[in-house]
């Protein structure tokens, strides 16, 4: 009977350890999966109109700021992989978005990070802007980090800035969506996995008791991809009444 016993606890320790895996390789790569059907759709459309590249800024800095908060506090692996894997998917983002815009770029003239031009932030024509851009916020990162990585509060504010950009991630969307007075061209796909993505994020760090900046940041994230799709029903019923 004890015999029976262990080699039940063993299966349930087993099938448990399985689970842990599972939903460690659904948080290192489920992030990046909202941004398939996206990427899709602008090769599809050659239009990038539906996008806001700035949901490509904001989770470039979070993911960065991490990594160094992960310097200060090293909390489980799995997010430090994820954000290595979402700084990979934001600049393939934007490598597309670059190229589909300057093969529609009507006029010669290109924006360049060089020029210093604030009107033009984040707009800039060529992709080595926004890879230079990163290069030197995180060696800015790195300096500031090192000289006050002995600091308690430094390490937690770095933390708290980083989940705080993480949170806004749907906010430029949201922005964008209310400046066009439409969605069109926005993965709704993409959205309806960001809920999924943010309920199921949410769940594993209270479960796994991770530091409360990320499952605070899962809440607001959660709030904000119910905003958006909001704007979807909205804006589809307003072009079916324009239509009508």
């Amino acid at each position: 009977m004890d015999a029976e016993v262990v080699l039940q606890e063993e299966d349930m320790e087993g099938s448990w350890t399985l689970l842990s895996w599972l939903a460690s390789f659904v948080m290192v790569f489920g992030g990046a999966l909202p941004y398939v059907p996206q990427y899709q759709e602008i090769q599809k459309s050659s239009n990038t109109e539906g996008f806001s590249t700035r949901v490509c800024l904001v989770l470039l800095i979070a993911n960065i700021l991490r990594i160094f908060f992960w310097i200060g506090k090293q909390f489980e692996l799995t997010l430090l992989l994820q954000s290595v894997v979402m700084i990979l998917t934001m600049f393939a983002m934007l490598h597309l978005c670059c190229t589909v815009q300057n093969a529609n770029r009507v006029s010669t003239k290109q924006h360049r990070l060089s020029d210093l031009n604030l009107h033009y932030f984040w707009k800039w024509s060529a992709f080595e802007d926004y890879l230079l851009f990163c290069f030197g916020f995180t060696v800015v990162c790195a300096v500031i980090t090192l000289l006050l990585l002995d600091s308690v509060v430094f390490v937690e504010t770095l933390g708290s800035l980083a989940v705080m950009f993480e949170a806004m991630l749907g906010v430029p969307q949201l922005l964008q969506n209310f400046h066009n007075r439409s969605t069109k061209g926005m993965s709704v796909k993409m959205v309806l996995l960001w809920t999924a993505g943010d309920v199921f994020k949410t769940t594993y760090f209270v479960m796994n008791e991770s530091p409360a900046q990320f499952w605070v940041c899962g809440s607001v994230q959660i709030l904000i991809d119910a905003a958006i799709l909001l704007q979807v029903l909205f804006y589809s019923q307003d072009t079916r009444a324009k239509l009508g």
